[in-house]
């Protein structure tokens, strides 16, 4: 039987994930799923493509409040609403949104961190961010994820690509909401809607993986060529998805590995939920 073995959230875009027993699943996602990123001076969203060492800022989300940690650094205690009034549009990919910028403070703490100026945003309920007008129903919005609300993987998907790797490299390296037992190796991808306990969702499209694959998230370094090197040849677009790339959008050449989901509507998940593929 399938089942739901980890469910992750990113609550600050590319900083360190927290694994929970249970999650509510909203429109935007997981509840607190990277509803907040940070951004340079000019309101243009940063990730761990450009600076690594965010993968080492723990996030731990509270009744109230944002407490984070890093080595060496004192920690930090926000609200979750930053409560400053302080909107601006925000860049993320080829979106713009309203954020709401935290105080000075706050965002001196990142930037002495991260070593350059940057700040924290969060993303207002009032917000709409909408996903690719291709697979948005009228309706499916978006946290600061890069384009969807989760994103799906299975163990043995992970485990058949380490058996072909020279050292294998652990479930966070490719940062889901959601990982599946007892599936085939990439049966993910031949999903078109699923059942996790009384929540359905659509599989709209396989997730594109990029040079964040290849950063250690436990040192915050990148560390070297995997498993990029070893996806792109066998999972590339073109090969994956001979037919039917071009009309999701993808590049021939884009790396493929694991499933973007949109829920049909809210509830609650847990671990050890079943998991059925629907017609």
């Amino acid at each position: 039987m399938m089942k739901i073995s980890e469910i992750n959230i990113y609550p600050v875009k590319s900083l360190k994930g927290i694994g929970l027993p249970e999650a509510q699943v909203e429109k935007r996602g997981l509840r607190h799923d990277r509803r907040w990123m940070l951004t340079d001076r000019s309101n243009v969203f940063f990730t761990q493509r450009e600076f690594p060492r965010m993968a080492t800022i723990n996030v731990t989300i509270g009744d109230d409040s944002v407490k984070f940690t890093a080595k060496g650094s004192p920690q930090l205690l926000v609200p979750l609403v930053p409560g400053t009034q302080d909107r601006r549009q925000v860049t993320i990919w080829q979106n713009v949104c309203e954020g709401e910028v935290y105080q000075d403070e706050v965002n001196d703490w990142f930037s002495e961190i991260l070593e350059t100026d940057c700040q924290l945003v969060y993303m207002p309920e009032a917000t709409e961010r909408h996903v690719n007008e291709r697979f948005d129903s009228g309706n499916d919005i978006v946290s600061f994820a890069d384009g969807y609300p989760l994103m799906l993987l299975g163990e043995n998907s992970v485990a058949e690509l380490n058996s072909r790797l020279p050292e294998r490299l652990p479930m966070n390296r490719f940062r889901p909401n959601l990982v599946v037992s007892g599936s085939d190796a990439f049966a993910e991808g031949t999903w078109n809607r699923i059942r996790i306990g009384d929540v359905t969702f659509r599989v709209v499209k396989p997730c594109v993986r990029c040079v964040m694959t290849t950063v250690d998230q436990a040192t915050g370094e990148f560390d070297g060529k995997e498993p990029l090197k070893t996806l792109a040849s066998y999972r590339m677009a073109k090969d994956v998805l001979p037919s039917s790339y071009e009309s999701m959008g993808l590049s021939a050449n884009g790396v493929l590995f694991g499933e973007n989901l949109i829920p049909d509507s809210p509830g609650r998940i847990a671990l050890g939920d079943p998991v059925e593929a629907m017609r």
